[in-house]
């Protein structure tokens, strides 16, 4: 019978519109019986009408005021034939959210949206959807606008200078348990070595504008409260009522349920609800919460990599010399995690990018890819004078270095060698075969190497060849 013999086996390596809403995806995910209860609070209603895109919202507002169902045949008239794919995708969107239910006859909106729009739109009503405003006592004030605003920024960029620092071997304030357990469980941060270090995926959600930063850690954090069997309908109508709220005005707590209360909890870490303390009967949102469903900038002016210049700010030359013109502590902490510095200046950080600095940056999940993607991103307006933006060689460089260190990779397995005769081998073989577990064979020396997960059945299945002979 063949020996078995445990170990790795070396593979060769392969080369490497307006979009919706990420929000929206995840929603038409849900049942349609927790969309109705969503449906039910004005605010909800009010908020995943602006994340819509402007077809659609045209479409409900053409319906919202209508009390009977428009023929279809009278919705398509007004479509020019340019445009009918835009107009049907648009529909398809409606009615995977069941806001304006698929039909081949009459559409009309979903009577408990419809009226909780309307509601939202002209006003009435004692649920308290959007809040209920504390009433102020004299003593203590509600909190003014700069001081949220520093308030939000400090919770903010502390996550993401812990995101960066983790590459860079430099410590930074950690923040929440609860944050770092969910940078973790999104993926976005690994352990390694008992220590949390970015990943490919973290490195990816720096390059995300605030807004989208925000929003793909708050998805992750409903991912999580879904997988605990956490009420969704309590947390996104939280979330969607704090983003229809006026910045600078405390809100009372009392109408709050416990599920709640916790997500308000867990804002609090993330800079998106300020409370003068735990428990405390009143809260107000930060900028970061009053804008999740709009247009407007999630934070203000700010040192962090969260605003930044608006303009690009690195240039980089064809000897691999990067300058990067900014004092801004976290650009400068993204730039280490590639980069060799050489010097820093008040204004300018002068280094280099050479081949120990990407392979420390691919070490921590980072691509070449990537590292490319965030110079063209950030690059200054002097450097698209140049076409291509990028020096050709430095970028075919960067990639060569990726694929010197991804020439081979290891997977576990086991070695199956010395089998008694041909025929014992291709019964082995064939049957492993069927498994779709080989990953190498060698007909002349009658041996292969097979994935560690289907080593118990190959396993079983030699025993009982042996057993039956």
């Amino acid at each position: 019978m063949p020996t078995i013999i445990h170990g790795s086996s070396p593979l060769t390596s392969e080369l490497p519109s307006a979009s919706p809403h990420s929000l929206l995806p995840f929603l038409q995910s849900q049942p349609q019986n927790t969309l109705t209860r969503l449906y039910q609070r004005p605010s909800s209603c009010l908020s995943i009408f602006r994340l819509l895109g402007p077809l659609e919202r045209q479409i409900i507002m053409n319906l919202l005021w209508l009390e009977s169902a428009v023929p279809v045949s009278t919705m398509n008239a007004w479509v020019v034939r340019d445009h009918q794919r835009v107009y049907e995708d648009a529909l398809e969107t409606l009615g995977k959210l069941h806001i304006v239910p698929s039909s081949t006859v009459k559409l009309a909106v979903h009577p408990t949206f419809k009226s909780s729009l309307r509601q939202a739109l002209t006003g009435g009503g004692t649920q308290g959807s959007f809040g209920i405003p504390a009433e102020l006592d004299g003593k203590q004030q509600a909190p003014d606008v700069p001081k949220l605003d520093g308030y939000a920024l400090e919770r903010w960029e502390t996550i993401l200078h812990f995101m960066v620092s983790s590459g860079t071997g430099q410590e930074s304030a950690q923040p929440a348990a609860g944050v770092t357990y969910l940078l973790k469980e999104s993926g976005l941060m690994e352990s390694r070595g008992g220590l949390l270090r970015i990943t490919s995926a973290g490195f990816q959600f720096l390059l995300l504008t605030p807004h989208a930063q925000l929003w793909e850690l708050l998805l992750h954090y409903l991912r999580l409260q879904e997988a605990n069997n956490i009420d969704l309908v309590e947390v996104l109508s939280f979330l969607f009522m704090v983003s229809t709220m006026e910045l600078g005005k405390e809100y009372s707590t009392e109408n709050l349920s416990t599920s709640q209360t916790v997500v308000m909890d867990d804002l609090r870490h993330y800079g998106l609800l300020w409370q003068r303390k735990k428990n405390y009967p009143r809260f107000s949102p930060t900028r970061l919460a009053t804008s999740l469903t709009s247009s407007a900038p999630p934070l203000p002016t700010s040192s962090g990599l969260t605003s930044g210049p608006k303009e690009g700010f690195i240039v980089l030359e064809t000897n691999y010399r990067v300058y990067a013109y900014t004092d801004n502590a976290l650009q400068t902490a993204v730039l280490n995690l590639f980069i060799t510095p050489k010097y820093r200046f008040p204004n300018l950080v002068v280094g280099s990018i050479t081949r120990e600095s990407v392979k420390r940056a691919m070490s921590n999940g980072i691509t070449a890819d990537q590292i490319i993607s965030y110079l063209i991103t950030h690059a200054h307006p002097q450097m698209h004078k140049h076409n291509p933006l990028l020096p050709v060689t430095v970028q075919d460089q960067i990639r060569l270095w990726e694929l010197e260190r991804n020439r081979t990779k290891s997977q576990p397995g086991f070695l199956y060698t010395e089998f008694a005769s041909q025929a014992d081998y291709d019964y082995v073989l064939t049957y492993a075969k069927q498994l779709n577990v080989v990953l190498w064979e060698n007909p002349t020396k009658r041996c292969f190497f097979a994935a560690l997960e289907g080593h118990a059945n190959i396993r079983g299945f030699i025993e009982r060849k042996r057993a039956g002979a």
